[in-house]
């Protein structure tokens, strides 16, 4: 079983993606699409306060009649966060995120934030899982 410590790994290391709580919206989304991610963990003062996501953007932009990109993202972040460990494994991730219905997952390493990880990492190793046991089984079955 694949652990979150493995998908960092595959994603080319541990980075992370923060921003301050009174950074504004704006700043934050051009931020977002510069590095072509869809959520920043929000780290004030060494502490995780928060994640803002595109779709926090989204519903909180519906409500705001303009000028919402000057707004300190402490608006519209979600303060509720849930996080993983680097050896909790993919199946613990899916029942996590499935559960909580999140779409990141901070990955914390001694209390200490080291990346993040999204559902789409999450299936991309589910998969990889998959067609390891598929492989395994057709080389089984004809007898290699």
């Amino acid at each position: 079983m694949q652990t979150v410590k493995e998908i960092l790994a595959r994603k080319g290391g541990n980075a992370l993606f923060s921003i301050a709580p009174d950074t504004n919206v704006g700043d934050a989304l051009l931020f977002m699409v510069e590095k072509n991610i869809g959520a920043l963990i929000v780290i004030d003062k060494g502490n995780i306060v928060g994640i803002l996501s595109e779709r926090d953007f989204a519903r909180a932009a519906v409500t705001i009649s303009g000028g919402w990109s000057t707004l300190p993202v402490s608006g519209m972040m979600t303060t509720q966060v849930f996080y993983v460990m680097p050896d909790d494994t993919i199946d613990q991730c899916m029942g996590l995120m499935t559960n909580k219905r999140v779409r990141h997952l901070p990955v914390l390493d001694n209390n200490v934030p080291i990346g993040m990880i999204s559902i789409g990492d999450v299936v991309n190793a589910v998969i990889s899982e998959q067609k390891k046991t598929i492989d395994q089984l057709e080389r089984y079955i004809r007898g290699g």
